[in-house]
């Protein structure tokens, strides 16, 4: 009797453990498929721990290049790989209501009720050009001191994403 209790025991200690193992390469698996977007609360938090490049995507739900961006490029395997490796990569509605709180400073958007497509406080200091309007898809790069490195304003297929994130 003794022994057909410690064989079950048995049995339910290693299936446990399989079924342990099975969830945890499944999140790890799911953490190599796709990019780890963080919100600003978030990176700031990041940022104090550890400092490491940005990746910041400024999108709008009515963008067809940025739509594409995201069933083209962000799915490549070898775009995820490098920025959850190198990167923290933050995605941005451009057009958010939020009310965003980063580096003690707060950030809203300020035309709400005056533009069509009103663009949020966030987009428009990191992504703006001189003389020339806030236009999407736009992608901002900072360095370790969060200092902006590179600012693109264009569709960016893996290849080229995969090139400019792979730059020193």
């Amino acid at each position: 009797m003794q022994s057909l209790f410690f064989n079950m025991k048995l049995k339910l200690v290693i299936l446990s453990t399989l079924l342990g193992l099975y969830i945890q390469q499944t999140i790890i698996a799911q953490n190599t498929n796709a990019i780890n977007w963080l919100s600003f609360s978030q990176l700031e938090d990041s940022l104090a721990i550890k400092p490491k490049k940005v990746f910041i995507n400024f999108y709008a739900d009515w963008c067809v290049y940025c739509k594409k961006k995201d069933k083209v490029a962000f799915k490549d395997k070898s775009v995820i790989s490098k920025l959850n490796k190198d990167y923290y990569a933050v995605k941005m509605n451009a057009e958010t209501t939020d009310t965003i709180t980063f580096g003690n400073e707060t950030f809203i958007n300020k035309e709400i009720g005056k533009k069509r497509n009103p663009t949020h406080q966030i987009p428009l200091l990191l992504a703006s050009r001189k003389n020339i309007p806030f236009s999407l898809p736009a992608t901002v790069i900072l360095n370790e001191q969060f200092i902006i490195s590179e600012r693109f304003f264009e569709y960016l297929d893996s290849e080229k994403l995969l090139d400019l994130l792979s730059r020193k």
